[in-house]
């Protein structure tokens, strides 16, 4: 029998360790100092590299990677194993070196780019000396690349890229930016002359490409390849993301029982008022199937590629935004007053849960790939009524019965006399 939810014991001992370090340190850092990887301080930095050192110390570190691509090759079932707790604490991912936009770039330069791009750029996103982002969405266009207009055109030795990209997220902050054309995908430094980033929105930016000129060899992968690089890189961050937003909702919904059991309207604890049981019993049973089918999305994307799982990574994708919104939502409306203030994760929780479904492709999007691709494992039927039809049925059941009938003469008059007594009822 080859089912099992087990995790193995050597492994097991390595989701412990982590869960007492994000415990321990990670979280008092997102609090003492915020935002501490990209801190400027030097004093505040080198004690964020001793954590890291720690991590690599595990063999933790760029915990997303396939151990081809420089990584511990640990595969997208143990990885979501590790997100469902490092995803719980927002300075986690990059105190593991694990975190988005910069995995999903990493993956991209450590599968297509050349010796000298990897020395160039993806050491030192690795080794967060530098961080990037993903511009590929325009106000235009939206998520479809078919409707993109942003262009590079060679000239001489050089590429001059002109274009509008929309919701490139950490863009204001990046140093490298990856700028999906419809010709390549091309990585260009953010103070390259050219590169426009407008005011607003401030985390999901707004980018104008005006005539931007990056040398040839800027180009990461082949040219016209963009769409390729997208789907690999796409395919591994939506599957990511649904790994961390069960840390979150799991966060929520600990929130929710703490909070039932802790507060009293009516005489009684809120935790035995019926209405408040069945928000929990909903919020654990869609917390539970997420984390079932993301682990087993993960378990097949192991035993195959993101391109065979695809259909499974698109329905996660649109499940983990609903199942964040609902839990979110239940939480805050238990903890009250208290849930809709700044004071608790759960209005931030809440807020970014429609980001989820847009983010990476809007979750219609997905929906419509869902469905288009399991349609092709179906047929459309013969005639006026589908093949469940029960008087098909019992036709075809019939035919299928009567060489057993024919041999066993006492067999078939009991069929006909079940014949008879069903047809009576049916009148």
């Amino acid at each position: 029998m080859a089912w099992d939810f087990s995790t193995e014991p050597e492994f097991q001992e390595k989701l412990d360790w982590v869960k007492q370090f994000c415990e321990e340190k990670v979280e008092p850092l997102d609090h003492v100092f915020p935002h501490a990887v990209r801190s400027p301080d030097p004093v505040v930095k080198a004690y964020v590299r001793e954590l890291q050192q720690e991590v690599r110390d595990q063999g933790l570190w760029a915990i997303f990677l396939d151990r081809e691509l420089g990584g511990p090759g640990f595969g997208q079932l143990k990885l979501a194993l590790l997100n469902e707790i490092i995803g719980r604490y927002p300075g986690a991912p990059q105190m593991f070196g694990a975190a988005a936009p910069d995995t999903g770039n990493i993956e991209m330069l450590a599968a297509y780019g050349t010796e000298e791009q990897k020395k160039r750029w993806l050491e030192p996103l690795l080794n967060q000396d530098i961080f990037s982002a993903y511009s590929m969405t325009e106000p235009q266009g939206g998520s479809d690349p078919n409707l993109f207009e942003t262009h590079a055109v060679r000239d001489g030795d050089e590429w001059v890229i002109n274009g509008e990209k929309w919701f490139t997220s950490a863009g204001r902050v990046a140093d490298i930016l990856f700028v999906m054309c419809t010709n390549g995908m091309f990585v260009v430094p953010r103070d390259t002359p050219g590169v426009e980033i407008m005011p607003e929105p401030r985390n999901h930016n707004h980018i104008i490409y005006r005539d931007v000129r990056v040398p040839l060899d800027h180009l990461l992968g082949p040219e016209d390849g963009a769409k390729v690089l997208a789907q690999r890189r796409l395919g591994g961050g939506r599957i990511h993301h649904a790994m961390r937003t069960i840390a979150q909702c799991n966060l929520a919904f600990d929130m929710m029982c703490e909070r039932a059991l802790s507060r009293k309207s009516h005489g009684k604890v809120i935790a035995e008022h019926q209405m408040v049981q069945e928000k929990i019993a909903e919020s654990y049973a869609m917390i539970r199937m997420l984390r079932l089918y993301v682990l087993e999305t993960a378990w097949k994307i192991d035993q195959t590629s993101t391109q065979e799982a695809r259909t499974d990574i698109a329905a996660v994708k649109f499940t983990m935004a609903r199942v964040l919104r609902e839990v979110s939502f239940n939480a805050l409306h238990i903890l009250g007053s208290l849930g809709t203030t700044d004071l608790t994760p759960l209005q931030a929780m809440y807020a970014n849960a429609p980001t989820m479904g847009i983010a990476d492709g809007v979750d219609e999007v997905h929906m419509a790939t869902v469905a288009r691709r399991v349609l092709r494992d179906h047929a459309p039927h013969e005639g006026y009524f589908p093949t469940e039809f029960i008087p098909y049925k019992r036709e075809a059941a019939w035919r299928k019965m009567k060489p057993v009938l024919d041999a066993r003469p006492d067999l078939a008059a009991s069929a006909e006399a079940y014949q008879r007594y069903f047809a009576i009822r049916r009148r």
